[in-house]
């Protein structure tokens, strides 16, 4: 089966075509980090107007990759939430004319369920399983009885874990995207700050990082009132420990009160080198997967992977040529 997929949440145009949910015929994905970099954050209508630029480009190249013909194209899978409305808009609206114009069915994937399926794309996914799905906007513990059955066991109270690394990476005069420049500076500095843990209830599934965000903004405005200098290595170092051992830990508490077969880790935050290391050696007793880097960030390989599954158990719209023409709705 294969299966056109696209991706355009927030600020990253990806189309690929995936194979059977695990081959991979092309992947192509056109980020503008570098067009929201200089103001501190995705500007939604700005990465909106940008999609509209470049979305038929990333189709024909993902196509011209991938040496697929077009009649041999049997789903097209995007995402349809959530994520920013504009950008959300640009995508579903260039999947469902490609359906329509080529008769193929059309099936719209949760983000979030995107992500945890890029896990699956180079591992087998073992049941019962537990979903960490840590990013920008995300903050969650997943649990997975098969294919396509979620129940949420926690989320973030406040700001997800990937909002507050941006956030402290602003405070210390750190670029964007603040979460690849903490990770890496924490690995050069030592935990000298020990700041709170936030577990709220230690046996609970929930996540607050608004108030370690606080601590840090805290630290660095008195330090500065004092005219003392700020390390910043160390601070970087002291805030990724404090939010380390809470996902670890609540991970750890909710796999072994589960009996979960395997861990799966995912989300743009899935790409930080500390928590991919510590979690091995923390929770060894587990069979944990995270996705290669290049399918940790938002794309559309994920979206393919997760399609396929999806299909197997909703199947999908009807052929546009058959059956009228309507688009997907935005739905979290």
């Amino acid at each position: 089966m294969i299966i056109l997929a696209v991706e355009s949440s927030c600020d990253e145009t990806s189309v690929a075509l995936v194979k059977d949910g695990k081959e991979i015929l092309s992947h192509v994905v056109l980020s503008q980090m570098d067009i929201h970099a200089i103001y501190g954050g995705v500007v939604p209508e700005i990465a909106s107007r940008n999609h509209i630029v470049h979305m038929t480009r990333v189709f024909e190249q993902a196509l011209l990759e991938s040496k697929t013909d077009i009649k041999d194209i049997d789903l097209v899978a995007v995402t349809k939430g959530p994520g920013l409305i504009g950008s959300l808009l640009v995508g579903i609206n260039a999947a469902t004319t490609f359906a329509f114009a080529h008769g193929k069915p059309l099936i719209g994937v949760n983000h979030l369920i995107g992500h945890i399926y890029g896990a699956s794309i180079e591992n087998e996914i073992k049941f019962p399983a537990l979903a960490l799905l840590v990013s920008g906007g995300h903050t969650e513990l997943i649990y997975m009885k098969e294919h396509m059955d979620f129940k949420l066991l926690g989320t973030t109270m406040d700001d997800a874990v990937g909002e507050a690394y941006d956030k402290v990476a602003r405070t210390l005069g750190l670029p964007y995207p603040g979460g690849p420049v903490v990770d890496k500076l924490a690995a050069l500095g030592t935990d000298t700050y020990h700041l709170p843990r936030p577990y709220l209830d230690k046996t609970a599934y929930n996540f607050s990082f608004s108030g370690l965000k606080s601590a840090v903004i805290n630290l660095v405005h008195n330090a500065e009132q004092r005219d003392e200098e700020i390390r910043v290595n160390d601070m970087c170092a002291s805030f990724q420990a404090s939010v380390l051992d809470v996902l670890i830990d609540k991970t750890r508490h909710a796999a072994n009160e589960l009996d979960v077969k395997q861990i799966i880790v995912a989300g743009g935050v899935a790409a930080n080198r500390g928590l991919r290391n510590r979690i091995f050696n923390e929770i060894p007793d587990k069979d944990i997967i995270i996705p290669s880097m290049k399918y940790c960030t938002d794309n559309a390989a994920m979206i393919g992977a997760a399609a396929y599954y999806q299909y197997q158990k909703e199947g999908a719209l009807p052929n546009y040529l058959l059956g009228g023409y309507s688009t997907l709705n935005i739905e979290d």
